[in-house]
């Protein structure tokens, strides 16, 4: 047994140096429903290569233009997205006396759309600064003006928490007001309103990751900021998360309160505790990585996507609604609060909160916890659970030809890949995996929803992702239908984006219609389709006694693969995108014809066939091996010398 255990380990060290992420856990297996149907590698449509790597990176588009404003470290570049063209770049070193780092860098921490262009903080060697930007116009060189000191925009070091938000000409921040890290809460910095800030006591060393402003187009008046967050748990059990997720808001109007109490500090904030996980069991994913919040025409069907890990090394996405998380703000008890609630009800938006009573200005000072948790849309369960460490989310919506509007979540990974996940009704299905960096993990994203690309920063590049790549599913009707991808559909011309009058089953994937578009087409598509099926067949003559490898490509990592031989299966034996069958020694029961068959729902057919014939070589005895006969060259698999062929044969009794 040592023998083979040993030939086993020789060969795994074998497979991982020619074969990398072969042996990964990592890799899908085949029929499982919990992993991406396709896997796809560097599929992007261009990107731009920075001229060094960059620790740290922000981004500002907007999808009526075609420029990106890319912040790194001690530069903002504008980009056109359309040719990956550097238009301009804003050189933004350090202007800070007093450095404690070496260099002394100014990483951009915060870049927005402010008083009417781009407005960009930075660490400024440890001393936080705000710049407006001024592009080039009419062959007059751009400008960068100093705007203001930047404490409590951006942090004093690139990896402080930290957050930004601009809404109706106000700027709303989080950062920390202290080099160490320290009195750090949300605030309303900049713009036309009165700056105000939070109360100490209502936040315990928080963890900022988004803030949304929430629109009401019939009530502006009434209109919220949203900010979602993690803090630390009072409740010191040991069995106790020490992370709380939470939602918090304020109202869009707040002024703060009167010059005799309460003066510049929210009189409208309430936070609530953001559930997901599994109820009945106990069990819950408490810590709040990243937020997408779907905005509507009617704020009631606002949604937000919240991405969660757990303390047990797996991700979950909840999805929640903005009328629930009202809901629970207007009805719900305050935690800790067991007088009659004073009127207006604390947390109400009024036009003048400087008259706001004390005795409702009061509760919201101590007492801004609501005592009601905020479920998610699914209740009972997380949308979606999965072992991958996602590390950002974004949310598409796609018109499908059925006419009807499907949400596609795109999840990055710690490792370089974004996964397109369908929501369609409560189960969610993973329709794809697309590796775009093996050397960097993603440090922001971007969705342009209107071009149906995604924007995504490495340390090393920048790379854009075409969100429509439907010439993944072009082998036929079936497959195209089968991925279940809302942004293609079948038609005339393929696997295709222009779904007008296409051929799509999203919630199902059933392939009944492609046999009706099947008749439709012309003899000569049929003819050119059967043709590249048959060019798929390889004929190999073999010798007797050899070892022989076959191998076949997985197409969809949903479907379940299987080799038939003489009227029999067996199963296929998985190495990175392909499908193997081994043959430890050829004889003559060996030979004929071998089929890799795929099965996917309803759908059966042959990716591969091989016929194998007897090479007769002269003087040679048919049952000896020669390392110098030739081996299967047409496998995914090719060995590389005669003694890794016997290993290899040696594994596959051990696994047989």
């Amino acid at each position: 047994m040592g023998r083979f255990v040993f030939i086993y380990l020789c060969l795994t060290a074998y497979f991982r140096r020619f074969f990398g992420a072969a042996l990964n856990d990592d890799t899908p297996t085949l029929g499982s429903k919990n992993n991406p149907r396709l896997l796809s590698n560097d599929i992007n449509s261009g990107g731009y290569v920075y001229q060094s790597h960059q620790r740290h990176s922000v981004f500002l588009y907007q999808e009526d233009t075609e420029e990106l404003y890319v912040g790194g470290t001690d530069f903002v570049l504008k980009l056109n997205l359309d040719n990956y063209r550097v238009i301009e770049k804003f050189h933004l070193n350090s202007t800070g006396q007093h450095c404690y780092t070496d260099p002394c860098e100014n990483v951009i921490t915060v870049i927005e759309k402010f008083q009417g262009g781009p407005f960009v903080c930075g660490t400024n060697g440890n001393k936080p600064q705000c710049w407006r930007l001024f592009p080039s116009v009419n062959n007059q060189p751009h400008e960068i003006v100093e705007s203001f000191e930047g404490t409590g925009i951006s942090p004093f070091v690139h990896t402080q928490n930290s957050l930004s938000l601009t809404a109706e000409g106000d700027l709303y921040a989080a950062a920390p007001l202290e080099l160490d890290g320290s009195s750090l809460q949300f605030r309303r910095k900049a713009g036309g309103r009165t700056n105000v800030w939070m109360h100490d006591s209502w936040v315990s060393e928080p963890t900022f990751i988004s803030a949304s402003w929430v629109k009401r187009n019939n009530d502006p008046d009434n209109e919220k900021i949203y900010i979602f967050f993690r803090e630390k748990n009072s409740d010191h059990n040991p069995e106790a998360d020490p992370w709380i997720s939470r939602v918090a808001r304020v109202c869009k109007v707040d002024e703060g309160g009167s010059k005799r109490f309460f003066q510049n500090m929210w009189t409208s904030f309430l936070k609530a505790r953001l559930v997901c996980g599994f109820p009945e069991e106990s069990l819950y994913f408490n810590r709040l990585h990243d937020v997408y919040v779907m905005h509507a025409e009617d704020w009631h069907d606002t949604r937000v996507y919240a991405l969660f890990t757990s303390s047990w090394n797996s991700t979950a996405v909840c999805i929640y609604s903005i009328a629930k998380i009202e809901e629970i703000f207007e009805n719900s008890t305050f935690k800790g609060f067991h007088e009659e609630i004073p009127k207006p009800r604390p947390g109400t938006c009024v036009p003048d909160s400087k008259s706001l009573p004390r005795a409702t200005v009061n509760v919201v000072k101590d007492y801004p916890e609501m005592t009601d948790w905020v479920p998610s849309l699914h209740y009972t369960a997380p949308f979606y659970v999965s072992s991958n460490n996602y590390t950002k989310i974004a949310v598409d919506q796609v018109l499908a030809a059925d006419k009807k509007v499907y949400n596609v979540l795109l999840l990055a990974t710690d490792s370089g890949k974004i996964h397109k996940v369908l929501e369609a009704g409560s189960e969610p299905f993973i329709i794809s995996e697309t590796q775009l960096s093996n050397s960097s993990s993603i440090q922001a994203m971007k969705l342009d929803s209107k071009k149906k690309k995604l924007v995504v920063g490495f340390s090393d590049k920048i790379s854009i992702m075409d969100l429509q790549r439907c010439q993944q599913y072009n082998n036929s009707c079936a497959d195209c239908v089968l991925a279940r991808d809302p942004y293609c559909a079948w038609t005339t011309l393929g696997c295709t984006p222009n779904i007008y009058d296409g051929i799509q089953n999203i919630v199902d994937g059933q392939i009944t219609l492609c046999a009706t578009v099947e008749e439709k087409l012309n003899r000569s598509k049929r003819e050119t389709q059967s043709a590249s099926l048959v060019s798929l067949r390889t004929d190999h003559s073999v010798p007797r006694g050899v070892p022989f490898y076959l191998s076949c490509p997985i197409n969809s990592y949903h479907a379940e693969y299987t080799w038939e031989h003489g009227g029999r299966s067996s199963p296929c034996r998985q190495m990175l995108s392909n499908c193997l069958h081994l043959i430890p020694s050829m004889e003559q029961e060996n030979y004929g014809e071998y089929k890799c068959v795929s099965k996917e729902r309803d759908y059966t057919k042959v990716v591969k066939t091989y016929h194998l014939t007897e090479q007769m070589i002269p003087g040679q005895n048919p049952r000896s091996f020669h390392t110098s006969s030739k081996f299967n060259d047409g496998s995914a698999l090719v060995p590389q010398t005669a003694w890794i062929t016997l290993l290899a044969v040696a594994l596959w009794e051990i696994v047989i």
